[in-house]
């Protein structure tokens, strides 16, 4: 039975329960996700009196009116005040909501901002937990007791869809302003980077590298607010990283990021570059935007995000991508990326960059369009445009790719000259030259003359004639 700070929940909260995953057959309800396009999770620096500590409110149906087994827009609003919370903060404060909904049993949280992903188990609803009311008391109190500096905090819970559209837009404007005050300092510029291990519950050797070019995963956390976290939360998931010699600033290896990952990780991961998808990447958690995968065939980069239901030029989803590179391993060639690092200078910088990718849905090209150089701005394919390997080497060697100069000089682009016509030639077969079958009479003596011919054989079938009675 529950106990101590969270008597009155009907289910137990604890550390235990990070991780937990909550199947389709378990589910009670879900709220976001895949199938739901409005949904957000947003914090607010608010004056004092702005903030009445404690109060939770539900706008729209709470979990007890859903019918089971359906998928429901979300948002939730976290207003928190005191001297120390600053605007600096919300970001950290934010990603937050991620860990503590999970402390809660058989309540499941995945990814951040836009694109959260929650499940309610049915055996958690059978015990009692039937409504956001429980939800914002554990949230209240795990900020307060976790973040002291919090004074006051007030929840709400939005599952009226027209009114989460509503507010869905205006936390897109948020997110946006939060980014734009991130961009313009450079790597060169800072002495200090910064490591989160929030996720270590889903995936135990993932240390996030925070970089002043290089935002975290999940496309929540800038140099700045990880910054501000440590200094107001020094016990917290977020510390900072000396990042000590630059061993290569193209690759973006450093000593400093090297020896506290090695740490963090406890020896699972001893060398991290920064820039590339390639040798010792970054590792990916599970919570990252998109993605970004290597296709031999093209020698160049796709870019898949959380929000594309469909096949990649390869035959991939984005889950098959995840997958293959979520979990805190380096996997060559696949890279759990955030959006704000994709606006980045320093994005796969020693891959090439932008004028390595030539695949990505439409989606992610609007998104960071003003970011990506001229000259291949247009040249980079869509799901609009291509939809298999084949149409993808085509459209780039149209297009005129930058791709296609790397594949020249490298030999990988051939060049196919037709043939000179040759004199036709009768194939004869003598007698014999093909092979009995039993049952059959033997074949021989047959003339076959092929002119311009393509013969495509799928299936074969030889048939003894019918006996005459």
């Amino acid at each position: 039975m529950p106990s101590g700070m969270f008597a009155d929940i009907p289910v137990d909260v604890g550390v235990v329960y990070e991780g937990e995953r909550i199947r389709r057959k378990q589910m009670y309800v879900e709220f976001g996700g895949p199938k739901v396009p409005y949904k957000f999770e947003l914090v607010r620096a608010r004056k004092m009196e702005e903030v009445e500590d404690g109060k939770i409110t539900i706008i729209g149906p709470d979990i007890k009116d859903l019918e089971e087994g359906g998928s429901y827009p979300l948002g939730i609003l976290v207003e928190v005040a005191g001297k120390e919370v600053e605007e600096e903060l919300e970001g950290v404060i934010e990603r937050r909501i991620h860990e503590f909904c999970n402390y809660i049993e058989g309540f499941m949280h995945l990814n951040q901002r836009y694109d959260i992903w929650l499940r309610l188990s049915k055996k958690s609803f059978q015990k009692g937990l039937n409504s956001f009311e429980y939800i914002g008391k554990v949230l209240i109190r795990l900020f307060k007791s976790e973040m002291p500096f919090i004074e006051k905090i007030q929840v709400t819970f939005i599952t009226d869809p027209e009114k989460v559209k509503e507010m869905y837009e205006e936390a897109l404007r948020v997110y946006e302003a939060r980014d734009a005050r991130a961009r313009g300092l450079k790597d060169e510029e800072v002495d200090t980077f910064y490591g989160c291990t929030l996720c270590q519950s889903f995936a135990p050797t993932h240390v996030c590298v925070i970089t002043a070019q290089r935002y975290s995963n999940c496309g929540a956390i800038s140099w700045f607010d990880a910054r501000a976290a440590a200094r107001v939360d020094p016990k917290g998931p977020i510390f900072p990283i000396p990042k000590g010699k630059c061993l290569d600033p193209v690759k973006g290896e450093y000593e400093g990021v090297n020896k506290v990952v090695k740490e963090k990780s406890l020896g699972a991961i001893e060398r991290v570059w920064l820039y590339t998808a390639f040798g010792y990447p970054h590792t990916s958690c599970g919570c990252f935007e998109a993605a970004a995968f290597y296709m031999p065939e093209v020698d160049g980069f796709g870019i898949v995000h959380r929000g594309f239901r469909g096949e990649t030029p390869n035959g991939l989803t984005f889950v098959a991508i995840a997958d293959a590179t979520a979990g805190g391993r380096q996997v060559d060639g696949f890279h759990g990326i955030s959006f704000e690092y994709m606006r980045s200078p320093k994005f796969l910088q020693a891959d090439g960059g932008w004028h390595r990718v030539v695949w990505a849905p439409k989606e992610v090209l609007e998104r960071v369009w003003d970011f990506i150089p001229e000259d291949v701005r247009d040249r980079i394919a869509t799901e609009e445009d291509v939809s298999n390997m084949e149409e993808l080497k085509k459209f780039l060697i149209e297009k005129g790719h930058p791709i296609v100069e790397r594949w020249k000089e490298k030999g990988l682009l051939v060049e196919e000259k037709p043939e000179e016509a040759k004199p036709e030639e009768a194939v004869e077969l003598a007698p014999g030259a093909v092979p009995a079958v039993a049952g059959l009479p033997a074949l021989g003596g047959v003339r076959i003359t092929l002119e311009d011919a393509a013969v495509f054989i799928r299936r074969l079938i030889i048939k003894a004639p019918e006996k005459r009675r």
